[in-house]
């Protein structure tokens, strides 16, 4: 499968949110309804929602994130009172 590079963000965003919102619908629908036959309905209908609000937050907020993390200087050895500021 080829897939022009600008359309990389988008397409890591998809797959990021699909997965965290698979996975993190299931356990809570599991630990709240437990399983039963509403089950499947419940789950279809929770991690659907969750998609959306994962598929925005997966391809927005890395934009704003990076922006923090280039703030942060990142060592390999412990800091030394000294050394911060």
């Amino acid at each position: 499968m080829k897939i022009h590079i600008k359309y990389k963000q988008l397409v890591f965003a998809f797959f990021m949110s699909l997965s965290m919102s698979v996975f993190i619908s299931f356990i809570l629908v599991s630990i709240n309804f437990g399983y039963n036959s509403h089950f499947l309905p419940q789950w279809l209908k929770t991690w659907s929602q969750a998609f959306i609000c994962a598929f925005f937050g997966a391809y927005f907020f890395p934009k704003f994130i990076h922006k923090i993390m280039v703030k942060i200087r990142f060592v390999e050895n412990e800091i030394k009172d000294s050394e911060i500021g």
